[in-house]
């Protein structure tokens, strides 16, 4: 599961800076890949000033860069390829806390998938592919309760630990789980013991245990 990246808290925050906000509008907004003397040239600022949002809007990945001759000419005598800036086609979102309603939304619809070929319900279908995902994040773990708090936490659970047992203060699918609760819940229970059965952790089970200010979900201590 991907918890929202570094690079797009860092993106976002890059958008922070007033001149740069104002550089990367103004990029996003033209019809074609502009340079830094178009940009400079538009919104009044010296050449420096404009080259250097439009780095660091490229280094976070907002502005894709090409590099092509303008005007049409080409061939030896054309000069060299202007640095061109656009708008990223990257998607960037931050959630706080941590939601990740693209995978929700990539397993509902290879559920969909899967019952329509199989004649399996729905929510079974769902279950499958929820488990199967989780056996794939489980795969490369230990079964510390280090290493289980560190991957939950990488997903966006946020757990803590209260003598071995797991509890989860966050739900990566809050807004889906409280429309749908048991369909969602019930997903979460199948990654999660995925996640467990990947990294073999015998002696630890996901169970449901729905709690106001928590994940419907928790992992049992040892011998639970």
């Amino acid at each position: 599961m991907d918890a929202t990246p570094r690079s797009d808290v860092s993106a976002v925050s890059a958008l922070g800076e007033p001149v740069r906000r104002q550089v990367y509008d103004h990029v996003r907004t033209q019809p074609s890949p502009v340079s830094r003397d178009d940009v400079a040239e538009a919104l009044g600022l010296a050449r420096s000033t404009s080259a250097f949002h439009l780095e660091k809007l490229a280094d976070e990945g907002l502005l894709a860069v090409e590099f092509a001759r303008r005007g049409g000419r080409s061939g030896p005598g054309a000069g060299r390829p202007a640095k061109l800036y656009r708008r990223s086609d990257r998607e960037f979102a931050v959630h706080l806390p941590e939601r990740t309603y693209a995978l929700a939304g990539e397993l509902f619809a290879q559920a969909i998938e899967d019952a329509a070929a199989t004649g399996a319900s729905p929510r079974d279908a769902l279950s499958a592919r929820a488990h199967d995902f989780g056996r794939g994040l489980g795969a490369d773990l230990g079964c510390s309760e280090d290493d289980l708090v560190a991957a939950l936490a990488d997903c966006g659970y946020e757990p803590r630990s209260s003598d071995g047992t797991i509890v989860l203060v966050n739900c990566p699918f809050h807004a889906l789980a409280r429309q749908h609760t048991d369909m969602v819940c019930g997903m979460n229970l199948a990654l999660l013991s995925g996640l467990l059965d990947g990294a073999g952790c015998e002696d630890r089970h996901a169970t449901l245990a729905p709690a106001e200010g928590y994940c419907c979900v928790r992992i049992d201590s040892p011998g639970e």
